[in-house]
């Protein structure tokens, strides 16, 4: 059975950071993409980033440059540094494997 779990959401002020991590179990965790999304309070779930197995990323427009995806495949987790927080980035963040799903999600606030 797949299980991905993230970790590392919070409250942060306007400017600060958090980074958040998926943990996947009862996969093949290397030999596929994972991506990031995030759903806000009345708003469609929507891309965030993705890391390809060889470690290849892409990102929406409105976080280049302030969010980093990584992946460490000896431990089966991807990360999420995300910095420079604006109040907009407050949602949930999930984390998605295409075929296997998503994860419970993890709330990020980020307060002005």
């Amino acid at each position: 059975q797949v299980q991905l779990v993230e970790s590392g959401g919070g409250l942060v002020q306007a400017g600060g950071s958090l980074r958040l991590s998926c943990a996947a179990s009862g996969i093949l965790f290397s030999i596929n993409v994972v991506g990031w999304y995030r759903q806000a309070p009345g708003k469609q779930r929507e891309f965030v980033a993705r890391v390809a197995p060889g470690g290849s990323t892409n990102y929406a427009d409105d976080v280049k440059g302030r969010f980093t995806v990584s992946r460490d495949n000896a431990k089966n987790t991807v990360f999420l540094q995300m910095n420079s927080l604006k109040p907009e980035d407050t949602a949930i963040y999930y984390c998605f494997i295409p075929g296997f799903g998503w994860g419970q999600g993890t709330q990020v606030t980020v307060s002005s």
